[in-house]
């Protein structure tokens, strides 16, 4: 009887969250949320007190998203109509999560399911995932692979290309990107360095000491915010090359001599109009893991993203062709977007002009990027990855314990626990084919030495579920700042409040 009444106050508050649907005056949408929210902690709470299980906690962890929702609510931070329009989608589908959840739940319940068949259903899931996962990465890794032979074009046969670079605070970074890029053998280069406003005079300067190369500088424009900073950068790129392609790039990136030839020459191999490169760690930085830059690349490589339309791109290097970045809208088409390149990746993938490709030793395309500055850039970019939507986050979240995080506990604690044959073989297996993925990645990007796969898959997906939610919270409740700016007014339809005077 507590169970059904405790399920029944979980709907009152669904059902609170909906009301705020209606075209009620604001401040009664907030009584309205603040209602579900005591109705939502008050029944997940007592149920994890009264029933403490895997149903439970599942229920628990769903309402805790939804206490997110009916939280930014009451906290008003966005406009009134997106934050409308982002409310009711997420009570919708957490809603629908969480009902499906307490099925399952009471249905393992009253059928007294045994604790043994429900355990190798999950390894049976477990087991099954992971061999999708790994089959799909064996095919990434195989298709991306940098080509041995690229067929030779003469100087006349090239295309004119211009590298464009955005650069704000930058230091001695930018000056070794510069370096490699002017010691190119690429005999139709331009390139544009965009000082974005820093805040100090250190990066114009680097950029002017570069003048006598044939480096040309450009002056960035305050954005408004409707612009993410990086993309109005980027469009003033745009605007000035004159090249027939135009490669953008981080400062963290260092071309060998002969990189942009080579990329030019795949590109016109495959027919494509853009290409997204992975580029190697460079060894100098590659002592250590990188838990956030591995999990990036893993988010790009291991799930088969074409199936959702999806492709993998990475905003470290990429190259497009100008005609195609015009005939798509520019970056206007793309001005709040967290990651624009991903937006031109998919509407050139329906046309099969796009490519995603990895850099090799041959290659000699290099990124250098610290362990503090991919913290910073997980969290500028994971939440917008999930398009921003709480439900998402709830879904990968489940996801990644289930089946990456929870194969190597059932693996090592299955014989203490007395889970049976079928689940030990089952998760042991899960979990091998998990550390075979995880050595294939780290050998293709050299983003950890292969010692440290063996045991990294756990560790690096905890630290993904952490920057993710640290990166929710940031975009619904504080800042997420890239290099002094916050990027959440543009990017989460934030409204800009003027400071406060005092008397």
């Amino acid at each position: 009887m507590l169970m059904v009444m405790l399920l029944a106050l979980l709907a009152v508050g669904v059902l609170a969250e909906l009301g705020m649907i209606l075209p009620l005056p604001w401040h009664l949408r907030k009584v309205g949320a603040g209602a579900a929210l005591v109705a939502t902690s008050l029944a997940s709470g007592m149920l994890v007190a009264r029933w403490p299980g895997v149903g439970s906690a599942v229920l628990l962890g769903l309402g805790l998203y939804r206490v997110c929702n009916d939280v930014r609510m009451i906290y008003g931070r966005l406009s009134q109509q997106y934050l409308g329009r982002i409310t009711r989608r997420t009570t919708f589908a957490l809603g629908i999560l969480q009902a499906g959840a307490a099925g399952i739940w009471i249905g393992w319940l009253h059928w007294r399911i045994g604790a043994p068949a429900v355990w190798a259903t999950i390894a049976a899931l477990q087991m099954v995932v992971a061999s999708v996962l790994f089959v799909t990465t064996i095919r990434r890794l195989r298709r991306t692979a940098w080509p041995e032979r690229l067929p030779h074009l003469s100087d006349s046969e090239l295309p004119t290309v211009t590298v464009a670079i955005p650069a704000r605070n930058e230091t001695e970074d930018l000056e070794i990107c510069l370096e490699s890029v002017i010691a190119s053998d690429y005999p139709k280069l331009e390139v544009l360095v965009l000082d974005d406003c820093s805040q100090t005079k250190r990066t114009p300067e680097i950029i002017r000491s570069f003048a006598h190369a044939g480096i040309r500088f450009l002056q960035g424009e305050q954005p408004n915010n409707s612009w993410l900073p990086k993309n109005r950068a980027y469009d003033q790129l745009a605007a000035e090359a004159s090249g027939e392609y135009i490669l953008f790039c981080g400062v963290d990136v260092h071309f060998s001599p002969g990189s942009i030839r080579q990329m030019v020459a795949a590109l016109k191999a495959k027919k494509k109009a853009m290409m997204s490169l992975l580029p190697l760690r460079a060894e100098r930085v590659g002592s250590r893991p990188a838990l956030a830059q591995a999990m990036r690349y893993w988010w790009e490589i291991v799930p088969p993203r074409r199936l959702f339309n999806r492709p993998p791109v990475l905003s470290t290097c990429w190259i497009i062709e100008t005609k195609a970045l015009q005939a798509e809208g520019g970056f206007a088409a793309a001005q709040r977007s967290v990651v624009p390149e991903a937006y031109f990746a998919r509407q050139l993938l329906r046309r099969d002009v796009y490519s995603f490709m990895r850099a090799s030793q041959t290659l000699g395309i290099t990124s250098n990027k610290p362990a503090t500055e991919q913290r910073a850039t997980a969290i500028r970019l994971r939440y917008p990855q999930l398009h921003r939507r709480l439900e998402n986050v709830a879904a990968v979240t489940l996801f990644e314990l289930a089946f990456l995080v929870l194969p190597f506990g059932m693996a090592i604690g299955g014989w203490w626990l007395h889970l049976g044959m079928f689940v030990e073989v089952s998760s042991s297996a899960a979990s091998l084919l998990l550390v075979i993925l995880c050595w294939l990645l780290a050998h293709a990007t050299h983003v950890m030495r292969a010692p440290y796969a063996l045991f990294a898959v756990p560790v690096m997906t905890l630290y993904d579920l952490l920057l993710l939610h640290v990166s929710m919270w940031r975009y619904e409740f504080a800042t997420v700042d890239w290099k002094g700016r916050n990027i959440c007014i543009p990017a989460m339809h934030v409204i800009a409040r003027l400071p406060q005077l005092k008397d």
